[in-house]
């Protein structure tokens, strides 16, 4: 009897904690919609209010026309399949290489591109900006996509699942003749789909929430992506809280979307992949 209420306890506990966890992640989300329908005085208001008395609708619409939104979608849009893409398809390659091929300094090679991952991203920055600028590539597509289209933190993740498959499916497929092409393509990629789903999700939020580095390289709004266009509500006069938070949750809701729709494998692939965090 003991040990069942100690069970209950101990199950009352975890989903009392599981529960204010979710609260408390759903808090910022809550506020930014709640500021986005409300008035100007509303927004700095003390104490703050948390449900506005007028729902503003047309907060949403001002948002929108504040800045070249439209073009901004398109622009996020191109830079995120185009790189995700691209940078898939590279991983892939490298992944398959390092899994499951034979070559001189495999290993030493391997361990030299994980240091990599190691070094911060702010320190690519500078280098990466004067070797476009002296392409002259500055406020281009390339300049957006370029750097991005290789991440050994996707060739890790991916190596991990490749090297799941077995050895002996390998050795069979070129047994009947497959080459090592088909043999990635017909039967490694579609038995890795979890972790590539993953992996490819990921890029995609992170390409889309891409901030800094549209920043540097971009310099008219005919190329700056969304991130970038919030800067539109903020001025030397101040900010404008509730059309910042009308046109960020129109920039959050395709990804919100989309991590709802393929949870599911983002955690089947990062648990094959052994990845936690």
């Amino acid at each position: 009897m003991k040990l069942r209420t100690k069970q209950i306890i101990s199950k009352i506990l975890i989903y009392a904690i599981v529960i204010l966890g979710a609260i408390t992640m759903l808090i910022p989300f809550f506020w930014m919609i709640s500021t986005s329908l409300k008035s100007g005085p509303e927004t700095i208001k003390i104490p703050p209010i948390w449900i506005p008395k007028v729902f503003r609708w047309s907060n949403y619409v001002a948002a929108w026309h504040a800045a070249p939104f439209g073009q901004y979608f398109i622009n996020s849009i191109i830079v995120t399949v185009v790189t995700t893409v691209g940078q898939l398809f590279t991983s892939i390659l490298a992944a398959f290489a390092f899994s499951k091929l034979k070559f001189w300094g495999k290993n030493v090679i391997f361990m030299i591109f994980l240091g990599t991952m190691m070094i911060p991203s702010e320190m690519l920055i500078i280098p990466n900006f004067v070797t476009l600028s002296r392409m002259h590539l500055i406020n281009t597509y390339p300049a957006l996509i370029l750097p991005y289209l290789a991440s050994f933190f996707t060739v890790f993740t991916l190596r991990q699942a490749f090297q799941a498959v077995p050895d002996q499916i390998y050795y069979a497929a070129k047994i009947d003749g497959a080459s090592d092409w088909r043999f990635l393509w017909k039967i490694l990629v579609p038995l890795s789909k979890s972790s590539i789903t993953a992996v490819t999700v990921l890029q995609v939020i992170s390409c889309w929430n891409a901030f800094m580095w549209p920043l540097i390289v971009t310099n008219s709004n005919a190329m700056r992506t969304l991130p970038v266009g919030l800067q539109a509500f903020t001025t030397d006069a101040g900010t404008t809280y509730q059309l910042l938070m009308a046109a960020s949750t129109f920039v959050i809701i395709p990804m919100v979307i989309l991590y709802l729709f393929l949870q599911k494998y983002i955690i089947a692939g990062i648990s094959k992949a052994g990845l936690k965090g």
